[in-house]
């Protein structure tokens, strides 16, 4: 038996009558029968799918992320990404199973997210093999740039020279249509003049002019990116991250953002990991208001999982305001994911901090206010435009450990800073940490002033010797930062309370308080984890709010790693103290 037929059998009837029926939503009746041919043909490619795994649960508890450029930390006469791959295994192995490595394939702007060539890996990272390598360690997070590609690759040269199938890669449009009601995450022009064989084409460039948008509307392009899929997942991709894949489908009249289409995309990419990696991850990337963003859950049958965007404005938010009010109200709110589904929490990523997710939870004025803060202490705030032609905020760029800076007390910011990571572990969900809160990196202005790019504040790569040196120094703010998050992290791990599909609860401790309650799946382990949002010590009487969690009133504290008794008096957080408490 052939490995395509050895697929096939395994593929139920109805799995593949719906794979043909996404085809036809997407491209029409007349040529479905036809896709799903093509989509027979290309399985078992790059040996994927032949032996595919099965797996009753795609995360536990001891899951976390770690998202890094493959160049984040560098030595002279060594390929970076061996560099990384030894600095995580010597210093972060059991504190992350899985590493983010950011777009390391050949790109020309955004380092990395303009992609010149999907199937290679850029030669100043190093190959496949030490992708190949890294994976041996770590799962790995692959980025699948699906919205646009560079205006340097061979894809975007062959749409210049009328050059088939790429012809059709790329999306044009006409100049004099009407497209005001384009949602923009920029405020660069939305179209750019183009000189090709043909002419002057305007082609559609959400981002910037060397990010040009490609038209999904080609079945062509659907299916180099089901290849690329397979090469991915041959290299030890355990998640594919769909950056922006929210404005993927464009249609005239509308706001081009989240259409029907691009969700049947999403659907049609988990149907096709279904078949041949079942035990692989689909991560939509959507910085948007909460209700759009869990969207691409669908009813379950969409992504595996989703960021929970709206955390990182607003844990900064109520921290830098000494209130945890907007956070609990969120958050007392929050629906649990679909089954099967999961929200990867974080603070921090390569990006900036995005605002949008606000939208409806705190008021413009709070926005603004919040943006007002950021710059106080160092960051910058990217705009965007909307359809009147004003600008408001769209991304406070900053490292998280800036944000939360005191220019007059260090050891504030420091609490601050831990106390926010430590909410991030706590909640529903898979844990994500960037790098550059690992090590409190301030913010990186020398980068901004060197591209230009706000976001280079936030994006600063090590060298490897003086990495070494901050964190084998005790004394050292990045070193007391890398090892508490590492110890938080390794407990965590250990805790089936916070498996990701554990429930959680918030309980209404008053504003000072942030507090959440979770459970393990079988009920054998309970964590009530607190965090004082203020600069002032909080009280919480033992005999109000937690003698019926803590009978005896022998708890230990997992954050700190100590035992404590809990009399009449209760608990006493000190200003921005985390309390993970759990019964002994």
């Amino acid at each position: 038996m052939n490995s395509i037929s050895s697929i096939v059998k395994r593929v139920s009837n109805s799995k593949l009558k719906t794979i043909r029926r996404r085809f036809q939503k997407l491209y029409g009746a007349t040529v479905a029968d036809q896709l799903l041919e093509r989509f027979y043909h290309i399985l078992g490619r790059y040996g994927v799918g032949i032996d595919a795994p099965r797996t009753d649960c795609l995360w536990s508890e001891k899951d976390a992320v770690l998202i890094t450029y493959a160049d984040m930390v560098y030595e002279k006469g060594e390929v970076p990404l061996e560099t990384l791959r030894h600095f995580c295994t010597e210093r972060l192995k059991g504190v992350f199973s899985i590493v983010h490595l950011l777009p390391f394939y050949p790109w020309s702007s955004d380092d990395g997210f303009s992609v010149i060539d999907y199937r290679e890996v850029d030669e100043r990272y190093g190959d496949w093999e030490h992708v190949r390598s890294f994976s041996g360690e770590f799962d790995l997070m692959f980025d699948l740039v699906l919205n646009h590609c560079s205006a340097g690759s061979d894809w975007f040269l062959d749409y210049v020279s009328g050059i088939e199938p790429a012809l059709n890669y790329i999306r044009e449009e006409d100049p004099e249509a009407d497209l005001t009601a384009v949602v923009r995450p920029r405020s660069s022009p939305l179209l750019t003049p183009t000189p090709t064989r043909d002419g002057e084409r305007y082609v559609w460039t959400t981002f910037s002019s060397d990010q040009v948008d490609l038209d999904w509307r080609s079945p062509d392009l659907l299916f180099e990116f089901l290849d690329i899929i397979m090469k991915y997942v041959s290299a030890g991709s355990r998640i594919l991250r769909l950056d922006a894949v929210a404005f993927l489908w464009k249609e005239i009249g509308t706001n081009c953002l989240h259409l029907p289409k691009t969700h049947e995309v999403v659907k049609l990419l988990r149907n096709f990991l279904e078949v041949i990696a079942p035990d692989v991850i689909i991560l939509t990337e959507t910085n948007v208001p909460h209700d759009d963003n869990i969207s691409y859950f669908g009813r379950g049958d969409e992504a595996h999982m989703v960021y929970q965007f709206a955390l990182p404005p607003l844990v900064l938010h109520g921290l830098l305001n000494g209130t945890a009010a907007h956070l609990t109200e969120w958050a007392t709110h929050l629906a649990p994911p679909p089954r099967g589904c999961s929200f990867l929490n974080f603070t921090a990523s390569h990006d900036g901090i995005g605002v949008r997710p606000l939208e409806g939870i705190l008021s413009q004025e709070e926005i603004l206010a919040l943006a007002e803060k950021v710059e106080a202490r160092g960051g910058l705030v990217s705009m965007r435009s909307l359809e009147d032609g004003s600008e408001v905020p769209y991304e406070l760029n900053v490292t998280y450990f800036g944000a939360l800076a005191e220019p007059a007390d260090d050891a504030v910011g420091e609490a601050r800073f831990l106390c926010s990571q430590a909410v991030a572990l706590a909640m529903q969900g898979v844990p994500a940490v960037y790098f550059h809160s690992l090590t409190a990196t301030p913010n990186h202005v020398q980068g901004v002033e060197e591209t230009g790019h706000n976001r280079s504040i936030n994006r600063r790569k090590w060298e490897h010797g003086e990495l070494a040196e901050v964190l084998d120094d005790a004394e050292c703010l990045g070193a007391r930062v890398f090892d508490w998050l590492s110890r938080l992290l390794r407990r965590r791990a250990s805790c089936p309370a916070f498996h990701p599909d554990a429930p959680q609860v918030i309980k209404e401790y008053g504003p000072d308080l942030f507090a959440v309650e979770r459970t393990s799946l079988d009920g054998s382990q309970t964590v009530i984890c607190l965090f004082n949002f203020t600069n002032a010590p909080v009280p919480i009487p033992g005999a109000i709010h937690l003698e019926e969690l803590f009978l005896d009133g022998k708890v230990r504290d997992l954050a700190g790693g100590s035992d404590i008794a809990i009399g009449p008096e209760g608990v006493v957080l000190r200003p921005y103290q985390t309390l993970w408490l759990a019964p002994l």
